[in-house]
């Protein structure tokens, strides 16, 4: 046990087994993927200024917090791992009361966001609904290979980002609107990345999951495909915004930085992964998810700075 955990049981008793279900080692990560839409509305300069931050700052806490936490808590309370889960090595037993703390906690978070403006509630109601469609049964459509993805590519990969710019009720243009469109494909290249080291445990669950369905290779050669489509709508969204000269040719340079750290990842796992172990899969996720948080900072770069 680590001792951060067992600062947190001596401070909390077993009542620290709910915060870790929440997955806080997730939060900086879904922070700044959320944080990227409201860049993108107001730029950097506009956030430096402070320019619409109390209801960013409140939004981002509430999707954060909240929505996402409760969202992987809930997950937690019914697929009850024994193994390491994304964020949460060890995983202790789900506390008997998880489900509806994680559900009263999303609901919360709903109420609040009424303070904020509607296209941010509509969206924070369209994630509630598709996360106790993907955890709770009888739905459980993290199980059903295909919707399962579906509902992640929709959920972190567009919605996300648009819940940050929907803080600053600003309406999108179609340059910076297609650049936030290409996290939607980019997110269907990672989410069986998530799932590839945790096949044996889906498999002897019962859950069939894209992963699943696919296999390893299979799952590679769709991130592979997913992640061209993503590049090539960000490519669209630079012609939009009519990337031209100095600067312009900057941008393009960064775009195709973030897309070769995808391609580092990715080619080499594809090559290897009959003889990857479980845990070898696992370090090839964290490794998707430092090139997915380079395309974050290339986008910011590219399009707020």
């Amino acid at each position: 046990m680590s001792t951060a955990r067992r600062a947190g049981y001596r401070l909390l008793g077993r009542r620290f087994d709910y915060l870790l279900h929440l997955r806080p080692a997730e939060w900086p990560i879904m922070a700044a993927h959320t944080a990227v839409g409201y860049l993108l509305a107001v730029g950097v300069p506009g956030a430096l200024a402070g320019v619409r931050l109390g209801d960013a700052a409140l939004g981002l806490a509430l999707w954060v917090v909240c929505l996402n936490g409760g969202t992987l808590a809930l997950n937690s309370a019914f697929d009850r791992d024994q193994g390491d889960i994304a964020y949460l090595r060890r995983p202790p037993p789900p506390p008997r009361a998880l489900a509806p703390a994680s559900l009263a906690l999303m609901a919360a978070g709903q109420a609040v966001a009424f303070v904020l403006p509607p296209a941010y509630r509509v969206a924070y109601a369209l994630c509630f609904g598709l996360s106790v469609l993907y955890s709770v049964p009888p739905f459980r459509l993290k199980a059903v290979a295909g919707a399962d993805w579906i509902i992640n590519m929709v959920g972190f990969g567009a919605l996300t980002p648009y819940a940050g710019w929907a803080t600053t009720g600003l309406p999108l243009d179609p340059g910076r609107g297609l650049a936030l469109a290409a996290f939607c494909p980019l997110f269907a290249g990672l989410y069986p990345l998530t799932q590839i080291y945790q096949l044996e445990e889906d498999t002897r669950r019962g859950d069939r999951t894209l992963a699943v369905v696919l296999g390893a290779g299979g799952s590679l050669d769709a991130a592979l495909g997913a992640v061209s489509v993503a590049f090539a709508l960000f490519a669209a969204a630079g012609v939009t915004a009519g990337w031209r000269g100095g600067a312009g040719g900057l941008r393009w340079v960064g775009l195709a930085l973030a897309l070769a750290g995808w391609v580092a990842v990715l080619l080499p796992w594809r090559r290897s992964w009959r003889s990857d172990t479980p845990a070898e899969h696992q370090r090839g996720m964290y490794r998707a998810l430092a090139a997915w948080a380079l395309t974050d900072a290339v986008v910011v770069a590219a399009w707020a700075a």
